[in-house]
């Protein structure tokens, strides 16, 4: 009897211990998708910051194209605003686009091509839009891993139980809005 109470309190032991080793890698995974966001909403908002430069740029040698910089400027707040990676990825399309109206826009104008202001912009957007697209990859990696712990046996049953919920890729689902805003007028 007294060896059947041992035997009982160890597989209780193990599986506590069991039950907190997976809970603590939830927990660390949960907190690296956290943490990628971070570094994704970082150059986001590195980008956020270029535009109203940019479209400063382009308004003195454009001052009539007003519908173009007031959607420029509505979609930055809304992707500013936005809550969440679907969220932002609806926003970042919206973004994309208009971006790629006021460059449509420069394009017609031989001086602001040549600007230096203006060019020293493009490239700096260049810069940011590659490292974007890096930590956009770097978070869904991370929200592949997250999401595959959750969904593997054993640990779909402790991610049940702590209620878990799978976190949300960062996508962008327009196909125009994949590419990255064309920056080079030469």
């Amino acid at each position: 009897m007294g060896m059947l109470i041992i035997v009982v309190l160890v597989l209780i032991v193990v599986a506590v211990l069991w039950f907190i080793g997976i809970y603590n890698r939830l927990v660390g995974w949960r907190n690296n998708v956290e943490a990628s966001w971070k570094q994704v909403d970082v150059q986001l908002q590195k980008r956020y910051d270029l535009i109203p430069n940019l479209v400063e740029t382009v308004k003195g040698y454009a001052a009539h194209e007003k519908t173009v910089f007031e959607n420029v400027t509505a979609a930055r707040a809304s992707a500013i605003n936005a809550q969440g990676a679907a969220a932002q990825g609806q926003a970042e399309n919206m973004l994309s686009g208009a971006l790629k109206s006021l460059f449509a826009v420069a394009e017609a104008y031989p001086d602001l091509k040549a600007n230096q202001n203006f060019l020293m912009l493009q490239q700096e957007l260049a810069n940011i839009e590659n490292k974007i697209a890096y930590s956009r990859q770097h978070y869904n990696d991370v929200v592949r891993g997250y999401n595959t712990l959750q969904q593997q046996f054993p640990a779909n049953l402790v991610a049940g139980m702590a209620g878990c919920k799978p976190a949300d890729y960062f996508e962008i689902e327009e196909p125009a809005a994949r590419e990255v805003p064309k920056v080079s007028f030469s």
